[in-house]
């Protein structure tokens, strides 16, 4: 997640007491249709494919680098194996030239040789025939913050922050991609580069998107879903939704959560603060209700040399995936699209920009 460690300690001990995460019962069953693919998301699979991304190999996945590039390849061929359609300038890439995207870079030095960094882009087409031309985001940024020689290790694998993401991505592509019933909408799964340096990878994409975003309804983000151990106590079969009621989302992922016996909350401050600090401001700003999920905000090691893959609770976070998985199929099947809240004044800006597309 972009915000440091420090802020992130900050804003935890100045923040009111958070209402204590607890399993919930579910009040209703969720619809048999669904089931399949929420029975094919796999604790054991993400276990595997995180502790390869978060291994000391791919150093931290630093944008640009090569373990940065082995993570793409990897990602890659995972959705090639789920048999989802490539997008992109390169099949399953979307490309750009680092030093050119950098906002870091000195604008007055000579040009540098091209770095090519890429978003991981595949797409499972709908089913229906109007509605497959509207599309569902999914997203997480596969990249970290590198290699700090001196600093423990000196390798940052950030496996909640966030390699959870990204095999959560993955084995959404995969549990929806498995099933024989398409959903109506087209979903579009996408790992993003250069999160830990102000959103850029997503931020180039919704300069150059692959699908229409004016007819992009939704984008589910899905940041540090690994970790339970958050400073402000446990956080067990439970998430929080950043801008929870900026727009139908929330209550969207609240009511998949009511049906797999998972809370979904809105945290006091970090909800909307954290708006924000992670890739779906970049589709905000383009005017896509979009949110990030999250089971733990700030927690020990985020942004250290200790976040391993083996401090990950996967079982609660294959909890956490099947009720956002549940939450996309009710969007990809359902006759309405998400709104933005017009009651809300925190929304207006973004709603403006849906509008104005429309």
């Amino acid at each position: 997640m972009l915000a440091t460690l420090a802020s992130a300690a900050s804003l935890a001990s100045a923040a009111p007491a958070a209402t204590p995460a607890a399993p919930s019962a579910p009040t209703a069953a969720a619809p048999a249709a669904a089931m399949p693919i929420l029975d094919r998301i796999s604790a054991t699979a993400m276990r595997g494919n995180l502790a390869f991304l978060a291994s000391d190999a791919l150093e931290g996945r630093g944008t640009p680098s090569r373990g940065l590039d082995i993570a793409a390849e990897f990602i890659a061929s995972q959705f090639r194996a789920a048999g989802l359609e490539p997008l992109g300038d390169e099949p399953y890439f979307q490309t750009a030239d680092w030093n050119k995207i950098n906002p870091r870079r000195d604008k007055n030095a000579a040009p540098a040789a091209p770095a090519k960094v890429r978003n991981v882009v595949g797409i499972l087409r709908g089913s229906d025939p109007v509605l497959k031309d509207t599309y569902i985001l999914v997203t997480a940024h596969y990249d970290h913050v590198g290699m700090k020689p001196g600093e423990g290790d000196g390798i940052f694998n950030g496996a909640n922050d966030d390699g959870s993401g990204t095999v959560s991505v993955i084995e959404l592509a995969k549990a929806f991609a498995a099933n024989k019933e398409r959903p109506k909408r087209s979903i579009v799964f996408m790992t993003v580069f250069g999160e830990e340096h102000g959103l850029v990878g997503s931020r180039y994409y919704g300069a150059n998107p692959l699908v229409p975003i004016e007819k992009t309804v939704a984008g589910i983000n899905i940041e540090q879903v690994g970790r339970t151990d958050d400073n402000e106590g446990p956080q067990q079969r439970a998430f929080a939704v950043t801008g929870y009621d900026f727009s139908d989302v929330g209550e969207i992922l609240k009511k998949a959560g009511d049906q797999t016996g998972i809370k979904v909350w809105k945290h006091p401050v970090n909800s909307d603060k954290y708006f924000a600090h992670s890739d779906n401001q970049a589709l905000a700003d383009q005017g896509i209700p979009a949110h990030t999920v999250s089971v733990a905000y700030a927690f020990p090691d985020y942004h250290g040399a200790g976040d391993h893959w083996d401090k990950i609770d996967y079982e609660n976070m294959a909890a956490v995936d099947r009720t956002v998985a549940l939450a996309i199929w009710n969007i990809a099947n359902g006759s309405e699209a998400p709104k933005w809240s017009k009651s809300n004044p925190k929304a207006a800006k973004y709603l403006g920009v849906q509008e104005g597309r429309r």
